[in-house]
């Protein structure tokens, strides 16, 4: 099983497609996996979940990552017959996305992509491919989108 993080990025449809294809060298099926989070209030008190008439745009919200992923997996690997590629949308922070269904599902290979900002910059962010990098218990790749024109 290969595990692979998805947003709408270049970057991300650069990393499943390359997941795809070593899903296809290693004949095991890959899992698409795109996290969302439900929102908060911040308050004067903290962080606090939204008010329960909210509920029933939870639904939605869950609704509209679970196309947001089956999209991205019809786009990138829709052609993709020899591969079973399945899309997931998991409740949650990224990070804790890949490595809790990696972890569930026992995967050989998490992949991620690389959104390019290294230095200080990079630093400040706190990537989600470095801390997937730091914490998974099974080998990564961080995947770099070929830059155009070089």
């Amino acid at each position: 099983m290969i595990v692979v993080g998805v947003d709408p990025s270049d970057e991300s449809r650069a990393a499943l497609a390359w997941a795809v294809e070593e899903g296809r060298i290693r004949r095991v099926p890959v899992l698409a996996v795109h996290a969302w989070e439900l929102p908060v209030i911040a308050t004067t008190s903290g962080l606090v979940p939204p008010e329960p008439e909210f509920a029933a745009d939870l639904t939605q919200i869950r609704q509209a990552a679970e196309e947001v992923v089956a999209a991205l997996v019809e786009e990138v690997a829709g052609g993709a017959s020899d591969v079973d590629v399945r899309p997931v949308a998991v409740e949650g922070k990224p990070v804790n996305a890949l490595l809790d269904t990696a972890e569930r599902e026992h995967a050989e290979l998490i992949v991620v992509g690389s959104r390019g900002h290294g230095g200080f910059i990079g630093l400040l962010l706190g990537s989600v491919s470095d801390q997937v990098v730091r914490h998974a218990s099974c080998p990564v790749v961080v995947h770099r989108r070929p830059q155009d024109g070089g």
